[in-house]
């Protein structure tokens, strides 16, 4: 039945995704501000409290209610999988952005690439120069596409073989979305924030993502150029401050031969100036902290697309071939 959801999900999402500024977004920044405003009182165990209530809540109402349809009838179960995919697995989340900044670059309005590169991660691009907009471009790409769909895809179906649905794939969510909106509100509003919260929600959605980041560019590795992705990864992951994403990120930049990283501009990670000092060997150094391979193309847009599809092709047939051999066992 995982099978099944994920098809279904992924094909709902290609003709009916949600819009930017949808109902299922607003929520979780209402819930997760309204659980941080009551259960945080500043003290050091509290964090852990605020997490467990922001992440596990909504975790554990999701497996209960799953466990209620499945003991009622398997399709309404089926029909719970896809709806909580939908919400929770897909590109349409974020390709908005990248397609506008792509359309933009082709057209050679660099000024609005910026503009959508700002409003998408955050950042002051008014001064990036063309590469490293596309840079920046393919570095959020791929972590997007990691945790929008991959992440997602790895902890649905880990949960739903032990039978608990799409647990697995709000767990994934719930945390991700977590340490981004307390980095958001610390970095980007001045919004008053507690550094230990931060930091917790940090480090338990990076023991999460452990696994899944690795099997990501593991996956990039295999549907591209095998050699020079595993290469890449053992050479250049350390470039980045956080381990999953450099691992991601290296493996992808092996993969389709790109320079990823450098040390000229704001980045993937809030402080993009301090993301290159461990880590590079002298080769690296010399590149500025950037990967090996080509200067960042458009062609290289159209690259990372093929390398994010046929890995998630690669993983369904996988899941195709475990779930025909459940059924003939």
């Amino acid at each position: 039945m995982s099978f099944f959801a994920v098809l279904f999900a992924l094909l709902i999402e290609q003709l009916k995704p949600l819009p930017r500024d949808n109902w299922f977004h607003h929520t979780l920044v209402s819930w997760v501000g309204w659980t941080s405003r009551n259960f945080d009182a500043g003290r050091p165990h509290h964090v852990l409290v605020v997490w467990c209530v922001s992440v596990l809540t909504p975790t554990l109402a999701v497996a209960a209610l799953y466990l209620v349809a499945s003991h009622y009838s398997l399709l309404l179960a089926l029909g719970f999988n896809v709806a909580l995919l939908y919400l929770t697995l897909g590109f349409r989340q974020f390709s908005h952005y990248f397609t506008d900044i792509r359309d933009a670059l082709d057209r050679g309005d660099e000024n609005l690439a910026r503009s959508r590169l700002a409003e998408w991660r955050h950042l002051d691009a008014s001064e990036l120069p063309r590469t490293e907009v596309l840079r920046h471009v393919l570095e959020h790409a791929l972590l997007a596409a990691h945790r929008h769909v991959l992440g997602v895809f790895f902890w649905f179906v880990v949960l739903s073989a032990v039978g608990l649905g799409p647990t697995g794939a709000v767990l994934y969510r719930m945390a991700e979305f977590a340490s981004r909106y307390w980095g958001y509100r610390q970095f980007r509003i001045d919004a008053p924030a507690n550094d230990e919260l931060l930091s917790l929600s940090r480090r338990l959605f990076g023991a999460i993502d452990h696994v899944p980041a690795r099997l990501t560019a593991f996956g990039f590795a295999v549907v591209g150029n095998f050699e020079e992705a595993i290469g890449s990864w053992r050479r250049d992951a350390g470039l980045w401050q956080q381990a999953n994403e450099g691992i991601i990120l290296a493996a992808a930049a092996g993969a389709v031969g790109v320079q990823l990283g450098g040390s000229a501009a704001p980045g993937v990670t809030p402080d993009r100036s301090k993301t290159f000092t461990v880590g590079a060997d002298a080769a690296t150094a010399a590149a500025e902290g950037s990967t090996g391979g080509a200067p960042p193309q458009v062609a290289h847009l159209q690259s990372v697309v093929g390398l994010v599809w046929r890995s998630v092709v690669l993983w369904m047939l996988l899941l195709a071939l475990l779930t025909l051999a459940n059924v003939v066992g």
